[in-house]
């Protein structure tokens, strides 16, 4: 394959909500571009893309893929991200890696909520971002209606680039407002010609428009403009490009990517309009050594540093890191440092990906993407750089699990294998978070919501052979106490040999919230011997595991051992532990035991047209708001709500607010459970709810 050099390379991201067409798009870019022989098809299972099986099984893009593609003398990386909130993981990833973003918006479904999200992401990111209204060769397409959507909802003067020649089932083509041309398409293939005499008219608004648009932000254009003197295609197209760049024009484009109509025009714009990696600003990052920010330039003279945005896990294969370089460039067969893991790695021979496909590469230059496989500690959002030269770029915001779940093994076998292929799919999935939950001793999984914990599910058992189910998570529930009590705990057992004694007096009181436990010894006048006190606040502690209530660990107590009585023979460390228990749960039994719940404080992200019904939602789970604020277009509700409340609140929120609101939540304090719920709870904990 010919070298190319970084000016030459472009970086674009594929974006949108889920089912807007974006793998449909890639599959006629890359037929276009000569990649492949056929257009596949997302239904058929045959897309470069789209190349798991999980991806087959569902017919949408859960995974982020890489497949790049020659253009008009440019190499192009095209990224092709998923888009449902399940899997949005890794399109976070590749924000980072891209420098060009095309938007998704389907003719007839309109701009949508990811899509926004989306939007605001590549924003904060100073991204240059065009449009591409898809599905125009369907019924009851409106593009006029998604024009006005963007505007509206996105704040920006979208600037129409081509034109439709045709609707739904009657879609030609479509006309290139910059050469003033027509492309008429015939089985995806396209035509030169003169805009039809019925579109004449439309047309030439249009691109009157535009040029207006792009006269706006180009001073030397303006006045040739409202001079009167015609304007070069060349001049039009250069002018537009750095309007794209400065984020001062939005591109928009139409056609239908499923019939191959509209998207020879975009694949020239991709290369024409939008940068090259040495075009946007350095890269600040951190000098691991001296903790001072630094700056690597897109060149190849700066020294090498990369970031993994993504991780491929096969249990055959192996793991395979894909990455971007930032600056200097990577050789095959090389020492490099994990700035991030503070490890060095050995680097085998570096590859360029096609979906699946790997095409053997001995560099990978400043601004290109790369693979490489088997790096031993290096995971996604890791820094790769020179050992010479520490750099550590600012780590990924990859979204916080939302939903979680208790994870059993369906057998014995699989018990042994699964934290080995969890451990894997952690590796290629930054938002997949295991742990052992120590009080209930649930393996707990959390992540973006169902569909994807239901999908790591499949790949456990596709990938590697372990069969699991999901439950409910256990809340963890605790225990304390609201009054003081005495208690006598006396243990003795004679077996016609040494026998066992122990007796203690102990007084238990509550604590305040929080404060744990505290064990304080009174013993005076060798009432029970010195060897003996640790042993019966070990015996206290073991009984504080299991309180009185419904077995859930005892807090926020303090025990005070006053009195006890020992015999010279019989007594000994394992009599005084069972005294120290017998006498404590004596004592919490009759010091008004009460069951408390954990409290979380949750972060709601809703619509203004929302908020009331997710306020009266947040209520009725006993939740408590703190405060509303404004954020844009959205306010941000701050509550506590009760753990138990919320197990499930993802899909919840997202009905009540149609899928335009997010939360995020953490452990704030305990507090008692209502006394109306404590049966409940009682009766859940021994297994017999519903039962009075």
């Amino acid at each position: 394959m010919k070298k190319y050099e970084t000016q030459q390379i472009r970086n674009i991201g594929l974006l949108s909500d889920g089912g807007t067409g974006k793998t449909t798009l890639a599959e006629a870019i890359l037929f276009n571009a000569g990649v492949t022989t056929r257009l596949g098809r997302v239904g058929d299972s045959n897309t470069v893309m789209d190349y798991d099986p999980d991806e087959h099984c569902r017919g949408c893009s859960i995974n982020a893929a890489v497949a790049f593609f020659l253009h008009k003398g440019r190499k192009v990386n095209l990224i092709d991200t998923p888009g449902y909130a399940n899997f949005i993981s890794d399109t976070i990833g590749c924000l980072r890696v891209i420098d060009g973003a095309i938007f998704l918006v389907s003719g007839v479904d309109g701009l949508k909520v990811q899509t926004e999200k989306l939007w605001n992401s590549a924003k904060e990111l100073r991204i240059p971002r065009l449009f591409f209204i898809n599905e125009l060769d369907k019924q009851q397409t409106n593009w006029e209606r998604v024009l006005s959507e963007i505007k509206d909802e996105l704040g920006i003067k979208p600037s129409l680039v081509t034109y439709p020649i045709g609707k739904g089932e009657s879609l030609k083509g479509v006309a290139d407002l910059l050469s003033d041309k027509a492309l008429l398409f015939q089985e995806g293939a396209p035509s030169l010609g003169e805009v039809p005499p019925e579109y004449r008219e439309a047309v030439e608004a249009a691109r009157n428009e535009l040029v207006e648009d792009i006269a706006e932000t180009d001073d030397a254009i303006m006045e040739k403009y409202l001079e009167g003197e015609e304007l070069s295609q060349g001049e039009i197209i250069s002018a537009l490009a750095h309007g794209v760049k400065e984020e001062k024009l939005f591109p928009v484009l139409m056609g239908s990517a499923y019939e191959n109509i509209g998207v020879h025009p975009l694949m020239d714009l991709m290369v024409e309009v939008l940068p090259a990696p040495h075009e946007k600003p350095p890269i600040k990052g951190i000098n691991p050594k001296t903790g001072e920010e630094e700056e690597r330039t897109c060149t190849k003279e700066d020294p090498f540093s990369a970031l993994v945005f993504k991780t491929i896990s096969d249990p055959y294969a192996g793991k395979i890191s894909l990455f971007k370089v930032f600056s200097g460039a990577l050789d095959g067969d090389s020492a490099v440092y994990d700035s991030t893991k503070e490890v060095k790695e050995r680097v085998g021979k570096p590859f360029f990906m096609i979906g699946k496909d790997q095409k053997p590469t001995d560099r990978v230059i400043a601004g290109d993407v790369g693979a490489v496989a088997k790096l031993k500690e290096t995971r996604t959002g890791d820094t790769l750089c020179s050992p010479d030269a520490p750099f550590l770029f600012p780590p990924i915001p990859f979204p916080e699990p939302i939903l979680s779940f208790a994870i059993k093994a369906k057998s014995r076998s699989d018990e042994e294998k699964i934290s080995t292929a969890l451990q894997r799919l952690m590796e290629e999935d930054p938002s997949l978070q295991v742990k052992r939950d120590e009080q209930t001793k649930e393996l707990i999984i959390s992540g973006l919501g169902q569909l994807h914990l239901e999908t790591i599910v499949e790949r456990l058992k596709r990938k590697y052979g372990v069969e699991v189910e999901l439950q409910t998570p256990k809340v963890p529930y605790k225990e304390t106490i609201k009054k003081k009590m005495k208690m006598q705990g006396r243990y003795k057992k004679q077996t016609g040999g040494r026998g066992q004694y122990g007796d203690v007096w102990i007084e238990i009181e509550p604590l305040p919230r929080g404060t744990g436990f505290e064990f304080k010894n009174q013993i005076v006048g060798g009432a029970i011997p010195r060897q003996y006190i640790p042993s019966v606040e070990k015996g206290v502690r073991g009984a504080m595991g299991e309180g009185v209530l419904a077995g859930y660990p005892v807090v926020d107590v303090k025990v005070i051992l006053y009195d006890g009585s020992f015999h010279p023979v019989d007594s000994s460390d394992l009599a005084f532990q069972i005294a120290g228990s017998m006498a404590f749960k004596k004592a919490a039994a009759q010091a008004n035991p009460i069951l408390l719940e954990p409290i979380m404080t949750l972060e709601v992200t809703s619509p203004d047209d929302c908020v009331g019904d997710v306020i009266g939602d947040l209520n009725a789970k006993r939740g408590k708001i703190l405060g509303v604020e404004a954020k844009g277009k959205n306010q941000i509700i701050r509550a506590q709500v009760p753990l138990a409340e919320i197990l499930r609140y993802a899909p919840e929120l997202r009905s009540i607010t149609g899928g335009r609101g997010t939360y995020s939540m953490e452990f704030s304090h305990y507090e008692e459970v209502p006394p109306h719920l404590v049966q409940k709870v009682i009766q859940e904990s021994k297994g017999k709810e519903g039962e009075s």
